[in-house]
């Protein structure tokens, strides 16, 4: 099958960590990748971001990336790409005309909306993925919500203009519902895991202190760092490792610099450290390293790190919030705690790091659902399954017509 991503800001080639590459980018890659070992041929259109970028790159997993002149050469926040959306959409427009995939999936709502009236002009099926939903943006971040007027109300136009619509978990079922989706078009396939690269065996970066949690994300107010931070007086001999950034420094990055004020102020910044960007290869090192890995975001439309953490056997408390409520299994692979509730949080990663026990029996649950739950092969034969059934459907909708 001849498959076209399209990922309009999260390039699957780029780094992560920075202020817009996180989960999205991964899930690109390591979707498109695992369809490309099963044998179909994927193209990812994406954005163009810098003036050095070939055209054309074929990964070492066999997908191709094609950067496409939309906007500048040079890196745009996201959430002031909707201006260089036409340009986008002409792009792909004119390459459907001589090479026409037989099905395209679009990943976040600008890529939607390019799809939407792309691959509607040559008639071919479209899936598409919001990776996160407006509405729960604007719920979560209100005046501070970045996103374009006019991004909730596209949403709804898309959701409408696919054929199907994959959530990566339940929670955003509940969402797309109330929307106005209807439920009959709407899929739960969730994010996947590299079972073979996140393991329990293997190097393991060493502690300073007798207890190590580790929390992984972008530096955003919302991925809850510092209430991890605000709990740790109450956690004595434990260190806090926070790995994400644009870079290893950050000395010019505001998040990172409240986060190390706040630690002063509670006279634990000798206890936590400002890790930066961790290459992709050490991930499982630095994970494999922690007692407990902490995901505790206000909010959250998936969440990969959990099932990194989990594959590496190691036990996870995280926020009951979107995604993690599917993936972490409440005082089995680990502990849900409610968001923004520090308390709480206290007596959960208390409760495990004094209990060696306890997170051995939760770690190695953990490894064992990922294992049947969440390799990338698996995900991408549900996708893949997906993809033939809108395409099936269309087919038969032709030969009515």
């Amino acid at each position: 099958m001849r498959i076209a991503m399209i990922s309009e800001h999260a390039n699957p080639l780029a780094a992560l960590g920075g202020v817009d590459a996180g989960g999205q980018n991964l899930h690109v890659a390591e979707l498109s990748g695992a369809l490309a070992e099963a044998g179909h041929e994927v193209t990812v259109y994406t954005r163009q971001d810098d003036h050095q970028q070939r055209r054309v790159v074929t990964t070492p997993r066999g997908y191709r990336v094609v950067h496409v002149p939309a906007g500048p050469p040079q890196p745009v926040p996201k959430d002031e790409l909707l201006p260089h959306m036409a340009a986008f959409t002409e792009f792909v427009d004119e390459r459907w005309r001589v090479e026409r995939p037989d099905v395209v999936h679009s990943h976040f709502w600008m890529s939607g909306l390019v799809a939407a009236i792309a691959a509607k002009r040559h008639g071919i099926p479209l899936v598409h993925t919001y990776h996160a939903l407006g509405t729960v943006k604007r719920r979560h971040q209100g005046e501070a919500d970045t996103s374009p007027e006019s991004r909730i109300d596209t949403e709804r136009v898309i959701g409408r203009s696919a054929d199907c619509v994959i959530a990566t978990c339940s929670d955003e079922v509940a969402e797309l519902s109330r929307m106005g989706l209807s439920k009959s078009r709407i899929k739960i396939v969730p994010c996947g895991v590299d079972t073979k690269q996140f393991l329990p065996e293997g190097r393991r970066s060493r502690p300073k202190l007798a207890h190590r949690i580790v929390s992984v994300g972008r530096l955003v107010p919302r991925k809850g760092f510092a209430d991890l931070i605000t709990v740790l007086p109450a956690l004595p001999d434990t260190e806090l490792v926070i790995a994400g950034g644009a870079d290893r420094a950050m000395r010019d990055d505001p998040e990172a610099n409240r986060l190390r004020e706040l630690a002063r102020s509670l006279g634990v910044a000798d206890r936590v450290r400002l890790a930066g960007q961790v290459p992709r290869e050490r991930m499982p090192e630095l994970l494999r390293s922690a007692d407990v890995v902490a995901c505790v975001p206000w909010y959250e439309p998936f969440g990969i790190v959990p099932l990194e953490a989990m594959a590496c056997g190691v036990p996870v408390v995280a926020t009951a919030v979107g995604g993690l409520i599917d993936t972490v299994v409440d005082g089995v692979t680990g502990m849900l705690v409610p968001p923004r509730r520090p308390a709480a949080l206290t007596v959960a990663l208390k409760s495990l790091l004094l209990d060696p026990v306890k997170r051995s029996f939760l770690g190695g649950a953990g490894r064992d659902r990922v294992e049947s739950r969440y390799p990338w092969r698996v995900i991408a034969a549900q996708t893949a399954h997906v993809y033939e059934s809108c395409v099936r459907n269309t087919e038969l909708a032709g030969s009515v017509r």
